[in-house]
Protein backbone atom coordinates (compact mmCIF):
# COMPACT_ATOMS: atom_id res chain seq x y z
CA UNK A 1 0.00 0.00 0.00
CA UNK A 2 0.99 3.61 -0.55
CA UNK A 3 0.62 5.25 2.86
CA UNK A 4 0.85 8.95 3.68
CA UNK A 5 1.58 9.79 7.33
CA UNK A 6 1.29 13.39 8.50
CA UNK A 7 3.38 14.54 11.45
CA UNK A 8 6.03 11.92 10.68
CA UNK A 9 8.66 13.42 12.99
CA UNK A 10 6.41 13.19 16.06
CA UNK A 11 6.29 10.41 18.62
CA UNK A 12 3.51 8.46 16.91
CA UNK A 13 4.21 9.52 13.33
CA UNK A 14 7.85 8.42 13.32
CA UNK A 15 7.25 5.05 14.95
CA UNK A 16 4.29 4.53 12.65
CA UNK A 17 6.43 5.37 9.64
CA UNK A 18 9.15 2.91 10.62
CA UNK A 19 6.70 0.10 11.39
CA UNK A 20 4.68 0.72 8.20
CA UNK A 21 7.76 0.90 5.98
CA UNK A 22 8.55 -2.75 6.74
CA UNK A 23 5.79 -3.82 4.33
CA UNK A 24 4.45 -0.67 2.64
CA UNK A 25 5.50 2.29 0.50
CA UNK A 26 5.45 5.14 3.01
CA UNK A 27 5.54 8.93 2.63
CA UNK A 28 6.09 10.92 5.81
CA UNK A 29 5.10 14.59 5.95
CA UNK A 30 7.14 16.80 8.27
CA UNK A 31 7.25 20.56 8.85
CA UNK A 32 9.37 22.21 11.55
CA UNK A 33 11.28 19.04 12.52
CA UNK A 34 12.97 17.53 9.44
CA UNK A 35 14.01 13.90 9.30
CA UNK A 36 16.93 12.06 7.81
CA UNK A 37 15.99 8.45 7.10
CA UNK A 38 16.08 5.93 4.28
CA UNK A 39 13.21 3.95 5.75
CA UNK A 40 10.56 6.06 4.00
CA UNK A 41 10.22 9.10 1.75
CA UNK A 42 10.23 12.35 3.77
CA UNK A 43 8.28 15.31 2.38
CA UNK A 44 8.63 18.71 4.03
CA UNK A 45 5.54 20.87 3.79
CA UNK A 46 3.47 23.22 5.93
CA UNK A 47 -0.03 21.74 5.93
CA UNK A 48 -1.50 25.13 6.84
CA UNK A 49 -0.18 26.81 3.69
CA UNK A 50 -2.73 27.48 0.95
CA UNK A 51 -3.44 24.36 -1.16
CA UNK A 52 -0.65 22.46 0.63
CA UNK A 53 -2.84 19.49 1.58
CA UNK A 54 -4.18 19.09 -1.95
CA UNK A 55 -0.69 19.28 -3.45
CA UNK A 56 0.62 16.73 -0.94
CA UNK A 57 -2.13 14.26 -1.82
CA UNK A 58 -1.57 14.79 -5.54
CA UNK A 59 2.16 14.22 -5.14
CA UNK A 60 1.92 11.07 -3.03
CA UNK A 61 -1.25 9.46 -4.44
CA UNK A 62 -1.84 7.51 -1.21
CA UNK A 63 -4.23 4.61 -0.74
CA UNK A 64 -4.18 5.10 3.04
CA UNK A 65 -3.71 8.37 4.93
CA UNK A 66 -2.94 8.38 8.67
CA UNK A 67 -3.26 11.86 10.15
CA UNK A 68 -0.97 12.17 13.19
CA UNK A 69 -0.07 15.86 12.87
CA UNK A 70 -1.53 17.90 15.72
CA UNK A 71 -0.84 20.66 18.22
CA UNK A 72 -0.47 18.28 21.15
CA UNK A 73 1.16 20.39 23.86
CA UNK A 74 -1.73 20.97 26.23
CA UNK A 75 -0.41 24.18 27.80
CA UNK A 76 0.62 25.59 24.39
CA UNK A 77 -2.95 25.06 23.16
CA UNK A 78 -4.23 26.89 26.22
CA UNK A 79 -1.95 29.82 25.40
CA UNK A 80 -2.93 29.96 21.70
CA UNK A 81 -6.46 28.62 21.20
CA UNK A 82 -6.77 30.05 17.69
CA UNK A 83 -3.76 28.13 16.42
CA UNK A 84 -4.95 25.03 18.28
CA UNK A 85 -8.28 25.25 16.48
CA UNK A 86 -6.62 25.76 13.10
CA UNK A 87 -4.37 22.73 13.52
CA UNK A 88 -6.56 20.36 15.54
CA UNK A 89 -10.01 21.15 14.12
CA UNK A 90 -9.94 22.91 10.76
CA UNK A 91 -6.99 21.04 9.19
CA UNK A 92 -8.40 17.54 9.89
CA UNK A 93 -11.72 18.51 8.34
CA UNK A 94 -10.04 19.87 5.21
CA UNK A 95 -7.84 16.77 4.92
CA UNK A 96 -10.80 14.43 5.42
CA UNK A 97 -12.74 16.13 2.64
CA UNK A 98 -9.86 15.94 0.17
CA UNK A 99 -9.03 12.33 1.03
CA UNK A 100 -12.68 11.32 0.55
CA UNK A 101 -12.76 13.08 -2.79
CA UNK A 102 -9.66 11.21 -3.96
CA UNK A 103 -10.92 7.79 -2.85
CA UNK A 104 -8.22 6.94 -0.26
CA UNK A 105 -8.90 5.59 3.24
CA UNK A 106 -8.32 7.90 6.22
CA UNK A 107 -7.40 7.16 9.83
CA UNK A 108 -7.56 10.26 12.01
CA UNK A 109 -5.77 10.20 15.37
CA UNK A 110 -7.62 11.71 18.32
CA UNK A 111 -7.19 11.52 22.09
CA UNK A 112 -8.66 10.04 25.26
CA UNK A 113 -8.61 13.58 26.69
CA UNK A 114 -12.00 14.35 25.11
CA UNK A 115 -13.53 12.98 28.34
CA UNK A 116 -13.62 14.84 31.66
CA UNK A 117 -12.32 11.86 33.65
CA UNK A 118 -14.94 12.01 36.37
CA UNK A 119 -15.91 8.36 36.18
CA UNK A 120 -13.69 6.46 33.71
CA UNK A 121 -14.52 3.27 31.85
CA UNK A 122 -15.70 5.28 28.85
CA UNK A 123 -17.10 3.60 25.75
CA UNK A 124 -17.31 5.11 22.28
CA UNK A 125 -21.03 5.79 22.82
CA UNK A 126 -20.57 8.04 25.85
CA UNK A 127 -20.74 11.81 25.51
CA UNK A 128 -17.37 13.57 25.76
CA UNK A 129 -16.81 16.60 27.97
CA UNK A 130 -13.39 18.12 27.22
CA UNK A 131 -11.72 20.19 29.95
CA UNK A 132 -8.96 21.97 28.00
CA UNK A 133 -8.49 23.86 24.74
CA UNK A 134 -6.46 20.92 23.44
CA UNK A 135 -9.18 18.40 24.25
CA UNK A 136 -11.95 20.64 22.93
CA UNK A 137 -10.22 21.29 19.59
CA UNK A 138 -9.43 17.59 19.20
CA UNK A 139 -13.08 16.69 19.80
CA UNK A 140 -14.16 19.29 17.26
CA UNK A 141 -11.60 17.77 14.91
CA UNK A 142 -13.24 14.36 15.30
CA UNK A 143 -16.58 15.89 14.35
CA UNK A 144 -15.09 17.72 11.36
CA UNK A 145 -13.58 14.48 10.07
CA UNK A 146 -16.76 12.45 10.60
CA UNK A 147 -18.85 15.05 8.78
CA UNK A 148 -16.49 15.42 5.83
CA UNK A 149 -15.61 11.73 5.51
CA UNK A 150 -18.11 9.33 7.16
CA UNK A 151 -16.03 6.30 6.10
CA UNK A 152 -12.95 7.48 7.99
CA UNK A 153 -11.57 5.77 11.09
CA UNK A 154 -11.28 7.99 14.15
CA UNK A 155 -8.98 6.51 16.80
CA UNK A 156 -8.79 7.86 20.35
CA UNK A 157 -5.40 6.96 21.75
CA UNK A 158 -2.96 7.32 24.63
CA UNK A 159 0.60 6.30 23.89
CA UNK A 160 4.23 6.30 24.94
CA UNK A 161 7.45 5.23 23.26
CA UNK A 162 10.84 6.38 22.04
CA UNK A 163 11.16 9.67 20.17
CA UNK A 164 13.80 11.70 18.33
CA UNK A 165 14.27 14.15 21.20
CA UNK A 166 13.89 11.65 24.03
CA UNK A 167 11.39 13.98 25.67
CA UNK A 168 8.08 13.21 23.98
CA UNK A 169 6.58 10.51 26.18
CA UNK A 170 5.97 9.69 29.82
CA UNK A 171 7.91 6.48 29.34
CA UNK A 172 11.04 8.39 28.32
CA UNK A 173 10.51 10.84 31.18
CA UNK A 174 10.68 8.08 33.77
CA UNK A 175 13.54 6.15 32.13
CA UNK A 176 15.91 9.06 31.64
CA UNK A 177 15.24 10.78 34.96
CA UNK A 178 15.58 7.58 36.96
CA UNK A 179 18.77 6.68 35.10
CA UNK A 180 20.16 10.05 36.17
CA UNK A 181 19.06 9.37 39.79
CA UNK A 182 16.72 12.36 39.71
CA UNK A 183 13.64 12.39 41.90
CA UNK A 184 10.37 12.71 39.97
CA UNK A 185 6.68 12.92 40.80
CA UNK A 186 4.22 10.18 39.93
CA UNK A 187 0.55 11.07 40.00
CA UNK A 188 -1.46 8.58 42.03
CA UNK A 189 -4.82 10.09 41.06
CA UNK A 190 -4.44 10.12 37.26
CA UNK A 191 -5.39 6.88 35.49
CA UNK A 192 -4.83 6.03 31.83
CA UNK A 193 -4.37 3.10 29.40
CA UNK A 194 -1.03 3.76 27.65
CA UNK A 195 -0.15 1.79 24.52
CA UNK A 196 3.37 1.54 23.07
CA UNK A 197 3.59 3.59 19.86
CA UNK A 198 5.03 0.65 17.90
CA UNK A 199 2.14 -1.58 18.94
CA UNK A 200 -0.35 1.17 18.16
CA UNK A 201 1.18 1.55 14.69
CA UNK A 202 0.62 -2.10 13.86
CA UNK A 203 -2.94 -1.98 15.18
CA UNK A 204 -3.63 0.99 12.90
CA UNK A 205 -2.41 -1.00 9.90
CA UNK A 206 -4.68 -3.89 10.86
CA UNK A 207 -7.64 -1.53 11.22
CA UNK A 208 -7.11 -0.11 7.75
CA UNK A 209 -6.55 -3.54 6.21
CA UNK A 210 -9.76 -4.77 7.82
CA UNK A 211 -11.74 -1.93 6.26
CA UNK A 212 -12.96 -0.55 9.59
CA UNK A 213 -14.90 2.70 9.75
CA UNK A 214 -16.03 5.01 12.53
CA UNK A 215 -14.89 5.72 16.08
CA UNK A 216 -12.67 3.38 18.12
CA UNK A 217 -10.84 3.52 21.44
CA UNK A 218 -7.35 2.19 20.67
CA UNK A 219 -5.49 2.00 23.98
CA UNK A 220 -3.95 -0.68 26.16
CA UNK A 221 -6.20 -3.47 27.37
CA UNK A 222 -5.02 -2.57 30.90
CA UNK A 223 -5.17 0.73 32.78
CA UNK A 224 -2.88 2.11 35.49
CA UNK A 225 -2.10 5.24 37.49
CA UNK A 226 0.77 7.36 36.26
CA UNK A 227 2.62 6.63 39.50
CA UNK A 228 2.28 2.88 39.05
CA UNK A 229 3.26 3.21 35.40
CA UNK A 230 6.52 4.80 36.55
CA UNK A 231 7.06 2.03 39.10
CA UNK A 232 6.53 -0.62 36.42
CA UNK A 233 9.06 1.11 34.17
CA UNK A 234 11.58 1.27 37.01
CA UNK A 235 11.12 -2.45 37.63
CA UNK A 236 11.38 -3.32 33.92
CA UNK A 237 14.60 -1.31 33.49
CA UNK A 238 16.14 -2.23 36.86
CA UNK A 239 15.97 1.35 38.16
CA UNK A 240 15.23 2.76 41.61
CA UNK A 241 11.46 3.07 42.00
CA UNK A 242 11.95 4.90 45.33
CA UNK A 243 12.99 7.96 43.32
CA UNK A 244 9.34 8.31 42.25
CA UNK A 245 7.38 10.38 44.77
CA UNK A 246 3.68 9.49 44.84
CA UNK A 247 1.65 12.69 44.69
CA UNK A 248 -1.55 14.29 43.43
CA UNK A 249 -1.73 15.98 40.04
CA UNK A 250 -2.85 19.11 41.91
CA UNK A 251 0.76 19.41 43.09
CA UNK A 252 2.17 19.12 39.58
CA UNK A 253 2.18 22.82 38.70
CA UNK A 254 0.29 22.26 35.44
CA UNK A 255 -1.61 25.11 33.80
CA UNK A 256 -4.41 23.46 31.83
CA UNK A 257 -6.97 21.23 33.50
CA UNK A 258 -6.29 17.50 33.26
CA UNK A 259 -8.87 14.73 33.43
CA UNK A 260 -8.17 12.29 36.28
CA UNK A 261 -9.69 9.01 35.12
CA UNK A 262 -9.20 8.40 31.41
CA UNK A 263 -9.73 4.66 31.47
CA UNK A 264 -11.44 3.62 28.24
CA UNK A 265 -13.35 0.51 27.25
CA UNK A 266 -11.82 -1.35 24.32
CA UNK A 267 -14.51 -3.95 23.63
CA UNK A 268 -15.27 -2.52 20.18
CA UNK A 269 -11.75 -2.61 18.75
CA UNK A 270 -10.93 -5.94 20.43
CA UNK A 271 -13.99 -7.53 18.82
CA UNK A 272 -13.30 -5.94 15.43
CA UNK A 273 -9.71 -7.27 15.31
CA UNK A 274 -10.14 -10.42 17.39
CA UNK A 275 -8.30 -13.50 16.24
CA UNK A 276 -7.53 -16.89 17.70
CA UNK A 277 -4.01 -16.06 18.82
CA UNK A 278 -4.39 -13.19 21.26
CA UNK A 279 -6.08 -9.96 22.24
CA UNK A 280 -5.02 -7.33 19.67
CA UNK A 281 -4.39 -4.83 22.47
CA UNK A 282 -1.27 -5.59 24.55
CA UNK A 283 -1.45 -5.12 28.31
CA UNK A 284 0.94 -2.86 30.23
CA UNK A 285 3.53 -5.57 30.92
CA UNK A 286 3.70 -6.72 27.29
CA UNK A 287 4.10 -3.13 26.10
CA UNK A 288 6.86 -2.36 28.59
CA UNK A 289 8.72 -5.54 27.69
CA UNK A 290 8.84 -4.41 24.07
CA UNK A 291 9.71 -0.86 25.15
CA UNK A 292 12.71 -2.30 27.04
CA UNK A 293 13.69 -4.62 24.18
CA UNK A 294 13.77 -1.67 21.78
CA UNK A 295 16.00 0.14 24.26
CA UNK A 296 18.39 -2.82 24.43
CA UNK A 297 18.53 -2.90 20.63
CA UNK A 298 19.63 0.75 20.46
CA UNK A 299 16.35 2.02 19.04
CA UNK A 300 16.45 5.39 20.88
CA UNK A 301 19.88 6.10 19.40
CA UNK A 302 18.62 5.11 15.95
CA UNK A 303 15.82 7.66 16.25
CA UNK A 304 18.06 10.44 17.55
CA UNK A 305 20.32 10.05 14.51
CA UNK A 306 17.33 10.83 12.29
CA UNK A 307 17.18 14.44 13.44
CA UNK A 308 18.39 16.24 10.35
CA UNK A 309 21.38 18.42 11.02
CA UNK A 310 21.32 21.92 9.58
Amino acid sequence: MRILITGASGLLGLNLGLESAKEHNVFGQVNSHPLQTKAFKVIKTDLLAPHAVQRLLERTQPEWVIHCAAMANIDACEADPLQAREINTELPGKLAELVARGGARLLHVSTDAVFDGRCGGYSEEETPNPLSVYARTKLEGERSVAEANPNAIIARVNLYGWSISGTRSLGEFFVYNLQASRRVMGFTDVFFCPLLANDLANIFLRMLAAGLEGLYHVVSSECVSKYNFGVKIAQQFGLDEDLITPTSVSNGGLNAARALNLTLRTDKISQALKNRSSDPLPNISAGLERFYTLYQQGYPQLLSRMAEQG
